[in-house]
C-alpha cells in the first residue's frame, strides 16, 4: 500500500491534511503536555488470563469477552479492555492522588477476579507469560496490522511476544507546570532503571527461564528504538520538542483506509507529512497523527499527561506500593530531589536493571533510597504494601526472585495455577 511519489512543493493539500512535517511538529509540541498542577493519578493494570483447570491452554476470545460481559459497571469506574493475547486491562479514571486511585483500582480488581473465577478463569499479575508461547486471540484489525508491520520490519518474534505475552502496571500522572516539564520528564526517565530493578517480575518466558529478571523489558528492548526507545534528547531541556522529533522520525505502522492497513515499508511520519511518500494516496491528517502517536511505545509517553510504561505487572499485595512510590517520587518536591540524586548514576542502566535487577550494587542502593523515601510519606492505607516493598528491596530481592523460587519448587504450570487461584 506504500506508494512512493515525487514531491511537488506547489501541490495542494486537503483542508485537514498537514502541509509539511514542520506543521505536524508544531501540532505535537502544542498539544503533547498540559500546563497545570500535579496531583491527578490514573492507574492501568494488565493481567494475563489463564484457564484454572489447564493453565497451559490460552482462553479464546469468546471465553474472555463472555467473562467480561458478566461484570457490569465497576465500582471504581475502570474501563475493561482485552490485549492481543487475551490479557485483561483495567484502566482507571483520574483520581485525586495515588491513594484514591489505588483504592478504586483495588475494588475493581476484586470484582473482576470474582467474575473470571466464576467462569473458571484466573488473572495473573506477572510481567511476562511464564508458560505459553505467543498467540493472538483478539481479532481486532489494529493488532492484525501490527503483526504484519513487525514481520515486515524484521521484529516479528519480538513483536508477537510484546503483543501477547507481556503485562504491566502503568501510571498516568499530570505533566505539571510548564516551567518544570524538563526536570519532571528527566526524572520520570531516570527512575526507570531503578524501579525496573526493584519491581521486575518476569524471570520466565514461554516455559523457560530467560536469564533476565524482567523478560518483559528484554522483549521491549528487542523492538526498534525508533518506536520503543526513550524519548529524551541529548539535553532533555525541551521534552515537547523531543517528543515531536521522536514521533516524526518513527515509521508509520498502519493507515486507516478506512480499515487499518499495515505499512510494510519504512516510512517515517515526517516523510509522509512532507509528501515525499503518500500513504493511502494522501498526506496525513490530524487524526492520522493522533493515531500514529498511539503506536509509539517509549517507556515514558507524553499524552498531555505522562504515561509511565516501564513497570512489570506485580501482585495485588505489591502494586499499591509501587504506584504510591513512583507517584510520590515525582509529585512530592522533596522526594523528587532525593530521587534525582539517588538515581543519577544509574539513570540510563535500562538493560542492566532488566537483566540482574537489584543484583547490581548501584541499582540496589538507588532503589533502597527511593523506596525508603516513599515509605516515610506513606499513609496507613498503603503502609502494609509499602513495608513489603521495603523489605524486599532491603533483602536485594525483586518479585522475580519470589516467582522463580515458586516455579522451581512446584513447577511452572502449578506455580501459575496457584497465582491464578489467588494463592499466596
Amino acid at each position: 500500500m506504500t506508494v512512493p511519489t515525487t514531491y511537488d512543493p506547489g501541490c495542494d493539500t486537503a483542508p485537514d491534511e498537514f502541509a509539511s512535517a514542520a506543521d505536524a511538529a508544531e501540532h505535537i509540541t502544542e498539544h503533547c503536555l498540559h500546563d497545570g498542577p500535579v496531583g491527578q493519578v490514573g492507574l492501568e493494570v494488565e493481567a494475563h488470563s489463564f484457564d484454572l483447570a489447564d493453565p497451559r491452554r490460552r482462553p479464546d476470545w469468546g471465553e474472555v469477552t463472555d467473562a467480561i460481559a458478566g461484570v457490569g459497571a465497576l465500582p471504581g469506574g475502570s474501563r475493561i479492555t482485552v490485549e492481543p493475547g487475551g490479557a485483561v486491562e483495567l484502566s482507571g479514571p483520574p483520581a485525586d492522588g495515588s491513594v484514591a486511585a489505588i483504592a478504586a483500582m483495588t475494588s475493581d480488581r476484586a470484582v473482576l477476579r470474582t467474575a473470571f473465577a466464576q467462569r473458571g478463569l484466573g488473572l495473573v499479575l506477572v510481567g511476562a507469560d511464564p508458560l505459553r508461547r505467543p498467540r493472538r486471540v483478539n481479532p481486532g484489525g489494529r493488532y492484525s496490522a501490527m503483526e504484519a508491520f513487525f514481520t515486515a520490519s524484521g521484529t516479528g518474534a519480538a513483536g508477537a511476544f510484546m503483543m501477547t505475552s507481556t503485562a504491566s502496571i502503568q501510571l498516568n500522572l499530570d505533566a505539571g507546570p510548564r516551567r518544570g516539564w524538563a526536570d519532571r520528564v528527566r526524572l520520570a526517565h531516570a527512575l526507570g532503571p531503578t524501579m525496573i530493578a526493584a519491581t521486575a517480575n518476569s524471570p520466565l518466558l514461554a516455559g523457560r527461564f530467560s536469564g533476565w529478571q524482567s523478560s518483559r523489558q528484554w522483549v521491549w528492548g528487542e523492538l526498534d528504538e525508533a518506536r520503543c526507545g526513550p524519548v529524551l534528547g541529548a539535553s532533555g531541556d525541551d521534552p515537547a520538542s523531543d517528543w515531536a522529533r521522536y514521533a516524526l522520525r518513527a515509521p508509520v505502522m498502519l493507515v486507516h483506509n478506512p480499515e487499518p492497513v499495515p505499512v510494510t515499508d519504512w516510512v517515517p511520519f515526517a516523510e509522509w507529512a512532507d509528501g515525499q511518500t503518500l500513504l493511502g494516496g494522501r498526506r496525513p491528517t490530524r487524526s492520522d497523527l493522533e493515531y500514529h502517536l498511539t503506536t509509539l511505545f517509549p517507556p515514558v509517553r507524553p499524552r498531555r499527561w505522562l504515561e509511565i510504561r516501564y513497570l512489570d505487572a506485580v501482585s495485588d499485595a505489591l502494586w499499591p506500593a509501587v504506584a504510591f512510590t513512583l507517584t510520590t517520587l515525582l509529585d512530592d518536591p522533596a522526594a523528587a530531589d532525593i530521587a534525582a540524586e539517588a538515581t543519577e548514576s544509574v539513570a540510563t542502566a535500562w538493560d542492566r536493571a532488566a537483566r540482574i535487577g537489584l543484583g547490581d550494587r548501584r541499582l540496589h542502593a538507588a532503589a533502597l533510597r527511593c523506596v525508603e523515601t516513599a515509605a516515610e510519606r506513606a499513609p496507613a492505607a498503603v503502609m502494609e504494601s509499602m513495608q513489603q516493598l521495603v523489605r524486599s528491596v532491603e533483602e536485594g530481592r525483586s518479585p522475580a526472585d519470589d516467582f522463580a523460587d515458586r516455579a522451581v519448587a512446584y513447577g511452572i504450570g502449578p506455580a501459575v495455577r496457584q497465582l491464578a487461584k489467588g494463592e499466596s
